[in-house]
């Protein structure tokens, strides 16, 4: 009896791994192609030749696309783990969810916790040299070559980042048993440079999405028409096609041998085109797409980032008076025995809600930075030494992202696997102050927002405009004289 128990087990424990492999292949299967279609709108069109160039592009592109999958996995990852949590609660003996358990989140934590380490370090990388690489001199031109060139160079950035890290560890800690633990690759060293690497994406995201929560305002203003106020779509448009037809006049006018004329003309001919674009498509627009839409964007945006900012000051309170609001990684009650949220599941649906916005929000802020300006893809025309400097981007932001989450006490979720284990998240002051620079960052970057216009018209007032005290930019379409010689918003 107790044989047949045992093959019993065993045979459901079979069953069980083979269901959530299955269930793990399917949802990556479908991120991939999601990112092949992403990647395939932004890549550059090549020649379709069968060439050695042509080899490589596309071995670089099924990486690039496997790192940028792993990227939305480990984005998804956190909301999909409280909304398992909150289903299982509510319907703990439901068969058609008994897929949906811990074992197969915790699968889930380890698999994203993995291939964000082998994409990062290996994947990555060796895309980057493989695409640049050349072969040897001396060598006969070819794959092989090139495959050798970018496996010597693996081996080498990889002995020079762990000389940086063995030396910076002797440094910091000298003590023996911290000197004997930096031969311990697999379960010491590998997991502290990761927790360095998401150290850093954190910091990334400190300063990215601050940025990002007041630039929404913006970008959503470009994407959704603006009600019209005092304003006479019809005359604008007027004037815009007198505009365009005159520079078409001019360009007919000019001989083909005065090219750099002619290039000014075209550029500025695009944008009258793209101006008139968006002047037609406000005067088609609805009233209640005018009146209506734009204000309830506008004042959704303010409630989330309120409360986001309202979240991150109430988790410092409980950093103050209680250490168990420390994210240490420590393990929990377990999925699916506890609510995450004190408001149930409303209050889990809020969190989802704030995690995704803070991840858009972050990336709007990281393209909207100085610095990383000219990472913007471009449709049909962006390259493939970018693609893969994108797709890493994005990797260290959103494996950041759960971290970042827990730390700022936006969710309860003990996080899982290696995304847990950070020397860091056990630091009282490092914490708290990362709580402290992420809510006075935000607070400024959007009094600053709000303010902008108001510090303007003073400026203008005092007449230190003229002096461009104020490095407020503004948006082409926003100085637009009207009919009327009056400054409005188009």
């Amino acid at each position: 009896m107790e044989g047949q128990d045992e093959v019993s087990a065993r045979e459901q424990h079979f069953h069980s791994q083979v269901r959530e492999s299955t269930i793990c292949f399917l949802l990556f299967a479908v991120l991939y192609i999601v990112s092949y279609f992403i990647i395939t709108r932004y890549k550059r069109k090549s020649d379709e030749q069968e060439d050695e160039d042509a080899i490589v592009n596309r071995i670089s592109l099924f990486l690039s696309t496997f790192t940028l999958a792993v990227s939305a996995g480990a984005v998804l990852l956190l909301p999909f783990s409280i909304i398992s949590n909150e289903i299982l609660l509510s319907f703990p003996q439901n068969y058609y969810i008994q897929w949906l358990n811990g074992s197969l989140i915790h699968g889930l934590w380890n698999l994203a916790s993995l291939f964000s380490n082998l994409c990062l370090f290996v994947l990555m990388p060796f895309a980057f040299f493989f695409l640049e690489s050349e072969g040897f001199a001396g060598l006969k031109r070819g794959i092989r070559a090139r495959i050798l060139e970018t496996l010597v160079m693996l081996i080498l950035l990889a002995l020079l980042i762990l000389g940086i890290v063995w030396v910076a560890l002797a440094l910091i800690d000298n003590d023996a048993a911290s000197m004997e633990s930096l031969y311990d690759l697999w379960d010491f060293y590998l997991p502290y440079l990761y927790s360095c690497i998401s150290l850093m994406g954190c910091l990334l995201l400190l300063l990215c999405t601050p940025v990002g929560l007041s630039r929404m305002f913006t970008v959503m203003g470009q994407l959704l028409v603006k009600p019209t106020i005092l304003e006479d779509l019809d005359e604008q448009i007027y004037i815009i096609t007198l505009e365009e037809e005159a520079i078409q006049r001019r360009l007919n006018g000019l001989s083909s041998s005065v090219e750099h004329n002619i290039t000014e003309l075209e550029q500025e001919l695009d944008n009258v085109k793209t101006l008139k674009t968006k002047l037609e498509r406000r005067k088609k627009a609805s009233a209640w797409e005018r009146n209506l839409v734009y204000p309830a964007v506008m004042v959704l945006l303010l409630i989330e980032t309120s409360i986001s900012v309202l979240l991150v000051a109430c988790n410092i309170l409980c950093l103050l008076v209680d250490e168990t609001a420390m994210p240490k990684g420590t393990r929990g009650p377990g999925i699916g025995n506890a609510s995450l949220s004190a408001f149930g599941f409303v209050g889990a649906a809020l969190e989802i809600i704030l995690i995704f916005y803070l991840m858009v929000s972050s990336v709007v802020g990281f393209y909207s930075l100085r610095f990383f300006g000219n990472f913007i893809p471009k449709k049909d025309d962006t390259t493939m030494t970018k693609i893969i400097g994108n797709c890493v981007s994005i990797l260290v932001l959103s494996s950041a992202l759960p971290v970042m989450s827990r730390t700022l006490g936006i969710t309860r979720f003990d996080l899982l696997g290696d995304f847990g284990r950070f020397n860091w998240l056990g630091n009282f002051y490092i914490v708290l102050s990362y709580n402290l620079l992420f809510a006075i960052m935000t607070t400024l970057c959007l009094v600053r927002k709000f303010t902008s216009a108001v510090r303007e018209e003073l400026f203008k007032a005092l007449g230190l405009h003229k002096l461009h005290l104020s490095d407020t930019s503004r948006d082409p379409e926003t100085t637009k004289p009207s009919a009327n010689g009056h400054q409005k918003a188009l």
